[in-house]
């Protein structure tokens, strides 16, 4: 596999996983964390927006509707760099970066956008994410991570792809991506009779002309995303490991909920909105120039075979030419030697892998070792 590596953002790395095993073992770091969580528990409160007057045209315009209008919920802390966070199709942003939320907090504020249940708006989301973006680099002084999610990775690319063809650059500090999907050929390839992977079976009847969408299909999809959850939660090494009991108790019925409560509406234009993304494509792509110079960090599962096609043309594209796009960027492989194979986007699961990897990119960016984009 084919992976750039900038020299000067990420060269003391294997210093970073040395500490990273000679840290606590993780059932001690998850009782830690579950102890500090329990005195002092999230309190994630509803973002009122200062601007919003990108959001509030659109609607005035009746290019989206308020259904499609997400959510956004703030656990505030002092710190210089607030991250954003966009989630996959499921699960809500807080609950994605649930074990993680300790970590991001240290830079600063967390921001989640929940997805709405009853429908979804490309549009209308990054009309609130830019607002969202100047509001904390304009009025708070502070230029965001935008931390993407699989689903959300594929709409962060086309947030910059437009940005760059509208002639802006956004405020932003740094940019994750993890398991990024851009589109739907990263889930199954053109042509293919019976998708490989999971999400590929779930989403493929929504874009067959001849299907009848029904509610029949809505819960055939809910079962197969439920499956993929629960796959995670029934693994040996989770309880007492990575996830407490309470916090296992806590966690498993938001995340159900979430995917219960999508109904047939907002199934249909979260996958009309996937449809309309592109995948990057060396060929296609390769002269488009850069879409961040902040510093990029793109993590991918050693088993992304659940979700992704073996022949992803994002993956291809970022794993061969990522300073094409983002100069100051890296794609990494994120491992599991000790344990179960780290799974498509597996921020729950498998977060003591993900952690060393965003805990250095996160205090590179704390004490300025890698400059802001201009």
């Amino acid at each position: 596999m084919a992976v750039s590596t900038p020299a000067s953002l990420f060269a003391s790395f294997p210093l970073s996983a040395l500490i990273g095993r000679l840290a606590p073992p993780a059932p001690v770091r998850t009782f830690l964390r579950s102890t500090l969580n329990t005195l002092r528990p999230p309190r994630a409160i509803r973002h009122r927006a200062k601007i919003r007057h990108r959001q509030d045209s659109l609607l005035a315009r009746g290019a989206a509707a308020p259904h499609q209008r997400a959510s956004l919920v703030c656990e505030p802390r002092p710190g210089p760099v607030p991250t954003i966070v966009l989630g996959g199709f499921v699960p809500d942003g807080p609950e994605a970066v649930y074990l993680l939320r300790g970590l991001l907090l240290r830079s600063g504020s967390l921001y989640c956008f929940n997805y709405p249940r009853g429908g979804f708006s490309t549009e209308l989301l990054f009309a609130q994410l830019d607002d969202l973006v100047d509001e904390l680099a304009l009025l708070g002084g502070r230029r965001p991570v935008v931390f993407a999610i699989s689903f959300g990775a594929g709409l962060l690319v086309e947030w910059l792809r437009r940005a760059r063809a509208a002639g802006r650059r956004p405020a932003v500090r740094g940019l994750v991506m993890i398991s990024p999907v851009a589109g739907i050929a990263d889930l199954y390839a053109p042509g293919e009779a019976r998708p490989s992977t999971l999400l590929g079976r779930a989403l493929k009847p929504y874009l067959d002309p001849r299907a009848a969408i029904d509610p029949e299909l809505i819960e055939k999809s809910r079962a197969i995303f439920r499956k993929m959850f629960e796959a995670g939660a029934q693994n040996k090494e989770v309880p007492g490991a990575i996830l407490s009991r309470k916090e296992l108790r806590d966690l498993r019925p938001a995340v159900l909920a979430t995917i219960q409560e999508i109904d047939f509406r907002g199934a249909c234009e979260r996958v009309q909105s996937l449809c309309q993304l592109r995948a990057l494509s060396v060929e296609q792509d390769a002269g488009l120039g850069p879409l961040a110079e902040a510093p990029t960090l793109i993590l991918y599962a050693e088993k992304e075979g659940s979700v992704l096609n073996v022949r992803s043309p994002t993956r291809f594209a970022l794993e061969t030419m990522i300073r094409t796009w983002f100069p100051q960027g890296e794609c990494r492989q994120v491992s599991n030697p000790q344990g179960s194979p780290v799974q498509h986007a597996s921020l729950i699961f498998h977060c003591f892998s993900f952690r060393p990897h965003l805990a250095q990119f996160y205090r590179r960016l704390r004490i300025g070792k890698v400059p802001c984009a201009a």
